[in-house]
């Protein structure tokens, strides 16, 4: 199919000097991508971008009531979904004025995948349709592109002559970036869009064949993002601190040990409880001059904290272990990479740490 061959098209408007330098950049990208994919350590940097790590300092989250800047079907779609996530290199020559385009190229190379016999997965689905859209009031900085949500609808082949046309919606995926690196954005070349963070929902074989459209497409490169140790942590101190404005209800973590056989430990912790501890960690820190900012060595006092407390009750090191799951009444976090929007207000604080681990993966 000629309209999924973007070179071959732009080829015949473009000065061939102009092809080739535009693919050997972007080729540059996805190769220096490629050699630090399965590189990232526990500490969630790579060995070319060695002091590039989490931040040790972080804005207090503020309940935002998101409601208000984006529209609320949309937010909807975004809620109470589990959603695994792949971090993305940058995307070249993405447009936002060409998104019906873009959702009709992919309907017709999916349609096109399946008819030559490639399983999809969707049983007896022939047509694919397709919709991108963008979610506006998502981004929160200058240098944010906005979030474009895809949505993939497909109706049964055999369906009833005397049933309504209905599609029902099959997948749905989103690409955003919440208070991105400045630095890394600006660094880009012009054509490039960035939208490093990539969530998707529904069957891994449309997840594979929109990944494969993209690449394609727009040059660029994706790799699972999972959810360190330390982003989890992280997310247990951000969400605690949330607990006046937005009652947590309830903060579960299970932490993997490595024993023989492999234990799994649950721990749940009444949500007073954390709040109590979490209040003398922060009074304990030795006169934070912005009382709106958490610091790493909190994160790790309010584990500490926990861990200690574990330990006294059932003698179980955790410390030996990794955390592998987070949740609250305000969202799931899985060291899989697999996320849940349980509060809206929340989403930005979720999004904004997440966006931010992406980076971390991205090429220099």
């Amino acid at each position: 199919m000629e309209n999924m061959e973007p070179h071959k098209n732009s080829a015949t408007r473009t000065p061939l000097n102009s092809v080739v330098q535009r693919r050997s950049k972007s080729r540059s990208y996805r190769q220096s991508y490629r050699s630090c994919l399965g590189a990232a350590s526990r500490l969630c940097f790579t060995p070319a971008m060695t002091s590039r790590r989490l931040n040790t300092i972080r804005k207090a989250p503020k309940l935002n009531n998101i409601v208000d800047k984006v529209d609320a079907q949309q937010l909807a779609l975004l809620m109470k979904t589990e959603w695994q996530l792949s971090c993305v290199t940058p995307l070249h020559h993405f447009r936002y004025t060409q998104l019906k385009s873009y959702a009709r190229q992919l309907s017709e190379y999916m349609t096109a995948e399946k008819q030559q016999g490639l399983a999809v997965g969707v049983e007896g689905a022939l047509s694919f349709r397709v919709t991108f859209s963008v979610v506006q009031g998502m981004a929160q900085t200058d240098v944010d592109a906005e979030t474009v949500l895809i949505q993939i609808f497909s109706k049964p082949l055999f369906a009833r002559k005397d049933e309504p046309a209905i599609m029902n919606e099959v997948w749905k995926g989103w690409l955003t970036c919440i208070n991105g690196s400045s630095d890394y954005i600006n660094s880009l070349p012009k054509d490039f869009t960035c939208l490093p963070l990539f969530g998707s929902s529904g069957l891994a074989t449309l997840t594979a064949l929109v990944k494969s459209w993209f690449q394609r497409n727009f040059d660029c490169c994706f790799a699972p993002s999972d959810i360190s140790h330390t982003s989890l942590q992280w997310l247990v101190a951000l969400w605690t601190n949330c607990h006046t404005e937005s009652d947590i209800q309830q903060l579960k973590m299970i932490w993997t040990i490595p024993v023989v056989p492999l234990l799994q430990v649950t721990y749940s912790v009444s949500p007073v409880d954390a709040w109590h501890l979490w209040c003398s960690v922060r009074r304990d820190s030795q006169e934070m001059e912005e009382q709106d900012s958490i610091v790493i060595d909190e994160v790790m006092r309010l584990m500490k904290g926990l861990m200690c407390h574990f330990y006294r009750h059932f003698r179980v090191d955790l410390s030996a272990g990794s955390l592998t799951s987070v949740s609250t009444a305000l969202g799931t976090a899985k060291g899989s990479g697999k996320i849940k929007f349980s509060n809206s207000k929340c989403m930005t604080t979720m999004l904004t740490l997440l966006t931010e681990c992406a980076f971390l993966r991205m090429p220099i």
